[in-house]
């Protein structure tokens, strides 16, 4: 660094009393002084510190040249500014050296021209200052300023500096965030560029000199609020303290929480108030009309309705598709209801209508309403979609008092919609809820009592009807119930087989009977086959013969003493995955029965197809023979039918002596019923066997 102006020639100093002032001043001005004379550039005067500095005494030095004084190397460095100085310019600059312990000294020097009275420099004044911590410090302040400034560039805040809040500078994010320039931001009140009814708090905050984040609003240049966060901190300085404010631009975080917060109360595809949002409104309209002054305005009805077979757009248009089917039933019902209601979406495919002041005609009225309104074709990608709706009603304050109670009301009242056919509606009555927790009450206990193995086999005989013989078992399923006692496999199948408990109830009834089965073979009972009943959903639900297989192998059974027996419902599926089956189960050497033959769609076309064993003539054709000529023909062209197909013939529910002979006249091969033998558990069973033995 050098500063250059143009010197006046002094007057020339002679005498003696001259040279002795003038060895005062030089020692008292605390710097590094000494005289060069020109041209011959030799040290004419220095100070004591001068001489110190540069390794010489006073004496030594007087007649040497700088280039010998400092050496050549630093003579290199320095000898630019002293040729400007002959050339008459008074010349300052930053010399640096290091000292003797290797740290970096920097000096400051100044070097003045001496004119004669010709005009013609004939010496030069040198005087040098350290100045090691000033500069030090200048830099150490210059290195902050610039890291500063390149991180307020790179920072996406915006960063302004105040002095009593005028802006003295700020970077680039604080001019994107008002949409002013820099030149039009500094200069101006920052209390300025802050919304009206934030600015109390900003001055307030900085007239305290707080330290802790804080929220205003910004005005941008156009005119439009911008939510930021703010923290000041104050800066000291001598003279006067200035405050830096970092400003951070929140909007996208208000935008979020605000989505968030509509997300909790709302679906995200439909956009209509989701299931919570529900429950307080309706809430809110109970209390409303539990307050109304009229006998229509203290009544509020609940819709509740179901997309029918919505599944079914899925799985052949795609979830995409059932989306757009979803937000036009939305907007359906948004034009249909209007300011009537409150619509809401408390599920997949279920939407729900909150109508106040409605008695049951009025609720019946919308209702129709809405199957009018969805009723109209949907265009999704080309295809045109009829999606018709079930709809559950339920009353306050005649069906329940609660929010949620008329919620379950309304819901139970669908699933009986639903249940009788569908497309229309169907209003709560006494007795849907219970019905509907007496279902929710036995699905705990049946999945308590597989967990408990509470299930027990009861074995019903099978005989020959030639000669009487035993030719089998079939095993039927019992649920020891720990309060109702035992439970016949009415009271619980059906049930199991639609709510999802069937497959482990079926895993232990084929794995209890082989094993049983096996023991009683391994005693030296008669070695006769077991029947088990599969149903039609364990049949889609499960790899049937591969668990078979595993049974088998887990007892040691043989697979001649296992018989399967099946529904006609399995065998009208007609698909490939059921002959595969079948194959595979007959491969093993298990036995393949067709129960309750004649009770469903018969057909002779799986009897050909399938490899069966065995009909099982259902009870209910042999209940009233040999009365019933009707029966007696049904039976008797079962039986014929068994015959010419090779198949073995099984009468059911055999009770009386006359059944019996009429069935042995037909020459019908098996029987079982109460007539024959009662089903009985292992023991009683065994009894009943170890008895036929012996007799």
């Amino acid at each position: 660094m050098t500063e250059t102006t143009q010197a006046d020639a002094p007057q020339d100093a002679t005498g003696s009393s001259a040279t002795v002032l003038l060895h005062a001043l030089a020692e008292s001005l605390g710097g590094q002084v000494a005289y060069y004379a020109l041209p011959s550039r030799q040290c004419q005067f220095v100070n004591a510190a001068y001489a110190n500095a540069t390794g010489f005494s006073i004496a030594s030095i007087i007649g040497k040249t700088p280039e010998e004084v400092f050496g050549a190397d630093q003579w290199a460095k320095v000898a630019v500014h002293a040729e400007r100085c002959v050339s008459g310019e008074r010349v300052k600059y930053l010399h640096e050296r290091r000292a003797t312990d290797g740290s970096v000294r920097m000096f400051s020097v100044t070097l003045t021209p001496h004119f004669g009275a010709d005009g013609v420099p004939n010496g030069v004044l040198s005087v040098t200052n350290e100045c090691t911590d000033t500069w030090a410090a200048e830099r150490a302040v210059r290195e902050s300023e610039e890291r500063m400034r390149k991180f307020a560039e790179a920072t996406e805040e915006a960063i302004m500096f105040h002095s009593d809040g005028v802006v003295l500078d700020c970077n680039e994010a604080m001019t994107r965030l008002t949409g002013l320039s820099r030149d039009e931001v500094v200069g101006r009140t920052m209390f300025d560029f802050i919304a009206p009814a934030w600015r109390p708090i900003a001055q307030d905050y900085t007239s305290h000199g707080s330290e802790f984040l804080y929220e205003v609003h910004i005005v941008h240049r156009d005119g439009h609020e911008i939510p930021v966060e703010v923290i000041g901190k104050t800066m000291p300085q001598t003279g006067a303290d200035y405050r830096v404010v970092v400003v951070r631009d929140i909007s996208a975080r208000k935008k979020m929480r605000e989505r968030e917060a509509f997300l909790a109360q709302h679906d995200a595809l439909t956009e209509l108030p989701n299931r919570r949002a529900l429950l307080d409104q309706l809430t809110l309209a109970l209390a409303q009309a539990r307050a109304a002054q009229t006998s229509r305005q203290r009544q509020v009805a609940l819709l509740y309705l179901n997309l029918d077979h919505f599944k079914t757009i899925n799985d052949s248009l795609g979830h995409g598709a059932g989306d757009q089917i979803l937000c036009a039933v939305a907007q359906r019902l948004r034009h249909c209801v209007a300011d009537r209601g409150f619509i809401a979406r408390p599920g997949a495919d279920e939407f729900a209508v909150v109508l106040p002041s409605a008695d049951r005609t009025a609720a019946a009225a919308l209702a129709d309403a809405l199957f009018r309104c969805l009723a109209e074709p949907i265009d999704v990608t080309g295809t045109s979609v009829c999606q018709s709706v079930s709809i559950g009603i339920s009353l306050f304050p005649d069906d329940d008092q609660t929010a949620p109670g008329l919620l379950r009301q309304a819901e139970t009242a669908l699933r009986e919609a639903k249940d009788s056919g569908r497309g229309h509606h169907q209003f709560s009555t006494p007795g849907m809820a219970d019905h509907a927790m007496a279902s929710l009450q036995l699905q705990r206990e049946l999945h308590t009592a597989i967990a408990e193995n509470q299930f027990v086999l009861h074995y019903q005989p099978v005989v020959q009807m030639a000669d009487g013989t035993l030719a089998g078992f079939e095993a039927l399923v019992r649920w020891q119930h720990p309060r109702r006692g035992l439970l016949a496999p009415d009271e619980f199948i059906a049930f199991a087989e639609t709510h999802g408990f069937i497959s482990p109830i079926g895993r232990w009834v084929m794995r209890e009977a082989c094993r049983q089965l096996k023991a009683w073979h391994d005693t030296g009972l008669p070695q006769v086959p077991v029947a088990v009943n599969l149903s039609a959903f364990e049949f889609r639900q499960r790899d049937v013969a591969g668990e078979i297989a595993a049974v088998l192998a887990e007892t040691g059974l043989q697979p001649q003493f296992l018989e399967v027996e099946l529904t006609e419902t399995v065998l009208m599926q007609q698909s490939e995955q059921v002959l595969q089956t079948l194959q595979a189960i007959k491969a093993l050497g298990v036995g393949i029965a067709i129960d309750d033959f004649g009770t469903g769609y018969s057909s002779l076309s799986y009897l050909k197809r399938y490899p069966l064993d065995k009909l099982k003539i259902d009870r209910s054709f042999v209940l009233d023979t040999p009365d019933s000529s009707d029966d007696v023909a049904i039976v008797t062209a079962i039986i014929e039918l068994g015959r010419s197909l090779k198949l073995r013939t099984v009468a059911e529910g055999v009770e009386l002596p006359a059944q019996q002979a009429l069935l042995t006249q037909l020459r019908c091969d098996l029987a079982q019923g109460y007539g024959i033998a009662r089903p009985m558990d292992a023991l009683q069973a065994r009894a009943w066997l170890a008895q036929r033995q012996q007799s």
